[in-house]
């Protein structure tokens, strides 16, 4: 999985790049095939604006776009929506429809 994190018009501190890479890597849970993930941090005149890009195989993309005053709580109102939004993709490819053991028939 590739990871950009780009910041425009701000100064990035090694612990909010640190906050959002281990944010990424919790996304591994879900057992999605995520190609790439792009986060953009932009400075505008009230507030920041964060966006997450991820690029799930074979799915659409997951755009995730956040704006507050502060940038630690764009940051993690992102991750969370983010989360959300890959649990239920996770949710909509699981096959819930699985025959279970107990009600296979046995052949004889």
């Amino acid at each position: 999985m590739s990871v950009q994190i780009r910041a425009k018009g701000l100064t990035l501190k090694d612990s909010t790049k640190a906050h959002i890479e281990n944010a990424i890597a919790a996304f591994e849970k879900f057992g999605l095939d995520i190609t790439k993930v792009q986060v953009v941090l932009d400075a505008e005149k009230k507030g920041v604006h964060v966006e997450f890009n991820i690029h799930v195989a074979h799915e659409q993309p997951v755009i995730i776009n956040q704006h507050d005053d502060d940038l630690d709580a764009a940051i993690d109102l992102a991750i969370d929506r983010a989360t959300n939004a890959l649990g239920r993709l996770h949710d909509k490819l699981a096959d819930h429809k699985k025959t279970s053991i107990k009600d296979l028939e046995v052949e004889a």
